[in-house]
């Protein structure tokens, strides 16, 4: 059950948030864009910037994803909290059991945790949100990171020790 400090600490870390991504995409940078549509929610699709529109406000072309036509890309408006950059690729050796990932699903990196290694090159990740395991191939995978206040903070113990 959430408490009143929970709810007042998610209201300014989203001011906070917002305040360090309002301005900071210039036209042409490549991010990633995340939906609250529903089934979207938690995934981040990769975009370009093609313009700002206002303080916060940024029009964005998809990657991956095509309009109804499947005659060209999706562009959209979205506000800063919804983009953050492309992260930096990062050879990964291999993975571990229970290790966060990024997993590369249906034009999306979605947030999973791995639940079996396979084999050499091959993983098992249990989604939470849906209940359900799927086998990625490691060049699907990425360490699973987050976008906080202008730096990329690592969700493995790995990352606290190496700051």
């Amino acid at each position: 059950m959430a408490t009143l400090e929970d709810e007042q600490f998610k209201g300014s870390h989203s001011v906070e948030l917002e305040i360090c991504n309002k301005d900071r995409f210039n036209k042409g940078a490549l991010v990633e864009v995340c939906s609250d549509e529903d089934g979207f929610h938690g995934a981040w699709f990769a975009a370009t910037v093609i313009n700002q529109i206002s303080s916060g406000n940024f029009l964005i072309e998809y990657k991956s994803l095509r309009n109804d036509e499947d005659t060209e890309f999706l562009t959209e408006v979205v506000d800063s909290n919804h983009i953050r950059p492309h992260p930096v690729h990062e050879a990964v050796n291999h993975f571990c059991a229970l290790e966060e990932v990024d997993a590369l699903y249906n034009d999306g990196w979605w947030v999973g945790v791995i639940s079996k290694v396979v084999g050499k090159q091959k993983y098992e990740v249990y989604f939470r949100g849906t209940d359900e395991e799927i086998v990625f191939k490691q060049s699907d995978l990425r360490r699973h990171q987050e976008w906080i206040c202008g730096k990329w903070v690592s969700s493995s113990l790995e990352g606290i020790f190496k700051n």
